[in-house]
């Protein structure tokens, strides 16, 4: 048994959580919204600070919304560096800035401490199924030393190389991602406005070289209209937004993802932040004047 820290406990990371509670680790918990009942009433025990969760835990997991939360959760006043002693480990499951990540983990190895960046892809169903897709960026020994609790919580495991480089894997798929939920839009609102029944459309795509994991999940959501998140629009538009000022950063041109961010931007600007990703969809109907399906 090991004792681990755990901080931020949404739709994510709760069932994340509760995998290495149930695996039979003592896990130390915090969030800002309070710790679930069923984590503590598991064995899980609450913390007042991330601070405290890094004192009393030997590796302290991070799985927070964005690049500015992950800053504060680590080097804030009462944050996770303040507690953190010679040997600890953290590792930073958020989908956040690559370059970033090298600075947080330089500040951490100042401390005599590992780092490992270990971004996720699943989602909420690969999240409590225990068969997320986890890209991890570290040393070779930081890599050896989490894997075990990465088997816990996911499936598909690779050590991608060093520290940011699973982050910037992690763009990278949220890049394939959204632009494959753009072309499965495009085609079902193309053959619904042009006469065809798109639910008739998916099935035969489906049994072709057009088959997608998008096709699959979220031409269906579009067609039964369910939009209820899944990965919500705003989440992912913080991940291109990444992939984009990362590619500024390093001069590369990614001109189909700026078009698909604007498709994200007017989802957005029409209400739909919370939307499920697939929802990316409507802003293509706006356009097209006509829906796959009624709502």
């Amino acid at each position: 048994m090991s004792k681990l820290g755990f901080i931020g406990l949404g739709i994510m990371g709760t069932p994340m959580a509760r995998h290495l509670i149930d695996a039979g680790h003592e896990l130390f918990l915090y969030t800002r919204s309070g710790v679930p009942a069923d984590l503590t009433g598991a064995g899980g025990t609450a913390c007042d600070s991330p601070s405290a969760v890094a004192e009393a835990a030997e590796i302290t997991f991070v799985m927070v919304p964005d690049t500015p939360h992950v800053e504060e959760v680590l080097f804030a006043g009462n944050g996770v560096a303040s507690g953190l002693s010679e040997g600890k480990c953290v590792v930073d499951m958020s989908s956040i800035s690559p370059i970033a990540t090298k600075d947080f983990a330089a500040r951490i190895a100042e401390l005599d401490c590992d780092y490992v960046d270990a971004p996720v892809s699943g989602g909420e169903v690969g999240a409590k199924a225990g068969t997320l897709t986890i890209m991890c960026g570290g040393t070779e020994a930081a890599f050896a030393r989490v894997q075990p609790f990465f088997e816990i919580m996911g499936q598909n495991i690779t050590h991608v190389g060093g520290v940011g480089d699973g982050q910037t894997c992690k763009v990278a798929n949220q890049i394939i991602v959204a632009l494959n939920i753009e072309a499965v839009s495009e085609a079902l609102v193309f053959a619904a406005k042009a006469g065809a029944d798109p639910a008739k459309v998916r099935q035969a795509l489906m049994g072709g070289f057009a088959s997608s994991k998008a096709l699959e999940i979220h031409a269906e959501r579009m067609i039964n209209r369910t939009f209820d998140p899944g990965f919500r629009i705003e989440l992912h538009q913080k991940d291109l937004n990444l992939a984009l000022s990362s590619a500024r950063a390093i001069g590369v041109s990614l001109p189909n993802t700026a078009t698909t961010q604007e498709l994200f931007n007017a989802c957005v600007a029409n209400g739909g932040a919370g939307w499920d990703h697939s929802g990316m969809v409507r802003a293509l109907e706006l356009m097209a004047g006509h829906q796959v399906a009624e709502d």
